[in-house]
């Protein structure tokens, strides 16, 4: 799904209103109806009250649309409004409003009249769209203040008032439980500084014009399943364990064991044929009994990574996981990558060598997998003033060093060598446990093992990956689960891409 920035979101508008045809009312009426359905599914509860709080554009046109077909549906409503000019739907939808007789409607001149809301209250968010671009002042921002202190359930419609779709937000910001957004994700809903505002949200189809959104040019997606399942190659009946490739995984240390244990199953998991794991010569025993499954060769040190390795028999390649970052270790990391002209997966204590190496990056291969978390990334980046500019260091570091940066965290950001952006749509906060990022390596060294290209690993493993995590919650909650309950739901991820 491409995502679009507030210009695109516009022309769209406008060019299914011309060529649909359909008058820009009756989209707006259309855009409502959606809200409603999906909104009535979600929270099926008629008694609560629903406080719809519009502001005079289009976005409170919505609101005012939503407010007539709620109390239609049995819904008891009130409404807040603005004084001032309203845009030409504003005003339609107000007089349709007016005239069910059926709502009541106040005007807001000051935020002490407005009331105290309860547990069971829901307030509903159509004051602005999209399309704000400056910070929120005087009366609105002051009802927003006051909603955001309030009990009661905080529904947003399209974008949180007060929030910038494209660009870092300053000010006052409406804190909503969620949002539903029409057609497209915004770019701001999927980064993490504004977390606080959008907790969840829910993409509406509104039939925007298909055909004018597909030759639209973007840099940003959002992975959906569909996404994935057009880069998944199912297998061939007369296959066997040479066709799925030879995976090599260097990982582990004294106390990390664990680490290259996570990153060698996944990697099996996730469907490569043959899996060789690297090790320290004192983890021998605790490699083989804990994984049968695998192969694996030892270092000539007992405690952590110090042979030079070679790598170029090997379909797939990942390092990193719990490898430690001493010298001797950084020492082999470099020699290694020289031995190799295929991409590699970079991980964890590998990305921290190299942050402290920099000429290391001549060293490996273009179109390789980098796999940090937001710490390791700003030890290669440097620091950043807002998650916005992170991302654009981002797409910038892809672009010039010619690699695929997988920025792992709620919707992970996964950036390739042309500055395109693609972020994920399954997870959740429970994967936020030691050892979940070890499985993904290990996920995406197994389909880069299988003939995926890298950027395809790269998204397939990111959506895998959080999808087990879902799958997981299945038996356990989000304070219990662990990354090996993830890479025990890899085969149901899989099976679900399949349907």
């Amino acid at each position: 799904m491409k995502i679009l920035n507030c210009r695109q979101i516009k022309s769209a508008d406008e060019f299914t209103i011309q060529h649909e045809p359909i008058l820009s009312i009756d989209l707006m009426e259309r855009a409502s109806h959606k809200m409603v359905e999906t909104f009535t599914n979600d929270y099926q509860s008629t008694s609560w009250v629903k406080h719809i709080f519009c502001g005079n554009g289009n976005n409170g046109g919505d609101g005012l649309a939503i407010a007539r077909m709620l109390q239609q549906d049995g819904h008891p409503v009130k409404v807040y409004l603005f004084h001032g000019e309203r845009s030409a739907d504003n005003q339609t939808n107000l007089e349709r409003l007016i005239h069910t007789g059926a709502v009541e409607i106040d005007y807001i001149s000051e935020v002490c009249q407005l009331p105290t809301f309860q547990h069971s209250d829901v307030v509903i968010d159509a004051m602005y769209g999209y399309g704000l671009n400056k910070p929120l002042i005087g009366l609105q921002a002051d009802v927003v203040k006051y909603l955001n202190q309030s009990s009661a359930i905080r529904i947003s419609i399209d974008t949180p008032s007060g929030l910038f779709c494209d660009q870092h937000s300053e000010g006052v910001i409406f804190e909503a439980d969620r949002v539903y957004t029409f057609q497209f994700p915004k770019l701001a809903f999927l980064l993490p500084e504004n977390g606080k505002f959008v907790k969840r949200f829910k993409i509406l189809d509104i039939r925007l014009s298909h055909e004018f959104v597909q030759q639209l040019p973007v840099h940003h997606f959002f992975l959906e399943k569909k996404d994935i399942q057009q880069r998944y190659q199912p297998r061939n009946k007369f296959s066997h364990k040479g066709s799925f490739g030879h995976s090599f995984i260097i990982a582990g240390s004294y106390g990390k064991m664990g680490a290259a244990l996570l990153a060698s199953k996944a990697c099996l998991r996730s469907g490569a044929g043959l899996v060789t794991a690297h090790i320290p010569g004192k983890a021998y025993d605790i490699f083989q009994t804990g994984l049968p499954e695998a192969m694996c060769m030892t270092d000539t040190y007992d405690y952590f990574w110090t042979n030079q390795l070679d790598i170029s028999g090997y379909d797939a390649v990942g390092i990193g996981p719990g490898i430690g970052t001493s010298r001797d270790t950084a020492k082999a990391l470099k020699k290694t990558l020289q031995s190799s002209t295929k991409p590699v997966v970079l991980d964890a204590d590998a990305i921290n060598i190299l942050a402290l190496n920099d000429p290391l990056w001549s060293s490996i291969p273009q179109h390789s997998i980098l796999t940090p978390h937001p710490g390791e990334f700003k030890r290669l980046a440097g620091e950043w003033k807002n998650d916005f500019e992170r991302l654009e260091l981002q797409r910038r570091i892809s672009a010039l060093r010619k690699v695929i940066i997988v920025l792992k965290g709620a919707h992970t950001s996964i950036t390739d060598t042309e500055g395109n952006v693609y972020f994920n749509s399954t997870g959740n906060s429970g994967m936020s446990t030691a050892g979940s990022g070890d499985v993904l390596t290990g996920i995406i060294t197994g389909l880069l093992s299988q003939g995926y290209s890298p950027e395809d690993a790269a998204l397939m493993g990111v959506y895998l990956h959080g999808l087990s995590g879902n799958y997981a919650l299945d038996d356990a909650s989000k304070e219990s689960l662990i990354a090996s309950d993830i890479i025990e739901n890899i085969g149901k991820a899989f099976k679900f891409i399949r349907i």
